[in-house]
């Protein structure tokens, strides 16, 4: 079984690596108990999550505002919904024509089933990266993000992450910023398993940074 992020267990995550890491340690003090709350919003979440890739927190924002608008009502719209619109209308609202067809695959997946999402809980992180990475313009950084803030896993180490890589040389006085193998051998060093999810999240929190896709 994952752990997932509860009140609990994030201050039990928290209290373990301040004991196991003494270069988080600092870090742990003064940014208290992580804000991790998971939805199960899954579909809605990776919409999202592609409308966002590359763009800043408030960019972002306003593009998935403009598309909401192009539905009725007040619910997500449905991947049938999604179909409806073409490409031009897509863009019309601020999407790329790439994520505008990004959008329309994962719409066309869910329908066909290609995609599910009521047997994700029961994956391993592996095998959920495995499922959605079939949909176009989805990468392992991303499902790592799904992971951690969406199903709230609490042991992914997301080592295609800038930040993370960022922080993790600057905290632990690296002479180059580390490979993907250099940063699992740290989180090994310093005991992060099982909660390498809530490591990362304060080292994103020691550059003040947020997750950062390369």
């Amino acid at each position: 079984m994952h752990p997932i992020a509860t009140p609990e267990s994030l201050k039990t995550a928290s209290e373990y690596l301040a004991k196991t890491d003494a270069q988080l340690a600092p870090v742990i003090a003064v940014a208290g108990i992580p804000s991790i709350v998971p939805n199960k919003n899954y579909y809605q979440k990776l919409v999202e999550s592609i409308i966002s890739q590359q763009l800043s927190v408030k960019a972002a924002a306003t593009i998935l505002k403009r598309f909401l608008e192009l539905f009725p009502g007040d619910e997500f719209p449905t991947p049938g919904q999604i179909l409806e619109k073409d490409i031009e209308e897509l863009r019309s609202v601020g999407l790329s024509r790439q994520k505008g067809t990004y959008i329309q695959d994962l719409a066309v997946k869910v329908l066909d089933e290609t995609v599910r999402f009521n047997h994700l809980d029961a994956l391993s992180n592996d095998e959920v990266i495995a499922e959605l990475t079939k949909i176009k313009g989805v990468g392992v950084w991303t499902v790592h993000m799904f992971l951690m803030f969406c199903m709230g896993r609490l042991d992914v180490l997301p080592t295609g992450d800038l930040g993370i890589k960022n922080g993790i040389y600057s905290l632990y006085g690296l002479e180059e910023k580390p490979t993907p193998e250099e940063m699992e051998t740290i989180a090994k060093l310093y005991k992060w398993h099982p909660y390498e999810t809530v490591a990362s999240w304060y080292v994103w929190h020691s550059l003040d940074n947020k997750p950062a896709g390369n």
